[in-house]
């Protein structure tokens, strides 16, 4: 992962965007922290980006879309997108639960987001891939088997 494993916190409201920019600015040094208060710039950088992976921080309603369909919409070029997102609302109803369940999202927070709620949900998801690349220095096989299937 060269360009490291970046945070990209999507909500519709700029003040939260800058919130939670700041919380995880404090604590994550693995990547760059990127918000968006506008969807369709959030698609749009999302779909030109090299590397398919990040973290996401996602309020469930943006506007006239949801976090969920905005998940569908990068899929194809973030294939973990759904499993590395926190969601984020202001009222965790029980169809926002079913809807992060159907949608394989394990993370939902309710504002307003309590910082070491998120510390724990952002660094659950960064040991994922920490992991993962020790493994890959420990295993030149594992490499090679990714690599050439």
């Amino acid at each position: 992962m060269a360009q490291g494993l970046d945070v990209i916190i999507i909500d519709d409201d700029p003040a939260i965007c800058e919130m939670l920019t700041e919380l995880i600015e404090e604590f994550y040094s693995w990547g760059k922290v990127i918000s968006f208060a506008d969807v369709n710039q959030a698609i749009a950088h999302c779909l030109r980006r090299e590397v398919g992976v990040a973290i996401f921080v996602i309020d469930v309603f943006l506007g006239e879309l949801s976090g969920f369909y905005f998940l569908d919409l990068i899929e194809k070029k973030f294939p973990t997108a759904h499993e590395d997102t926190i969601m984020i609302t202001g009222n965790a109803t029980d169809d926002v639960v079913n809807m992060c369940l159907a949608s394989n999202v394990n993370y939902l927070l309710e504002k307003p987001v309590k910082p070491y709620a998120l510390q724990l949900a952002v660094r659950a998801l960064t040991a994922k891939y920490l992991n993962f690349a020790k493994k890959l220095l420990q295993d030149p096989a594992l490499v090679e088997s990714i690599v050439n299937p």
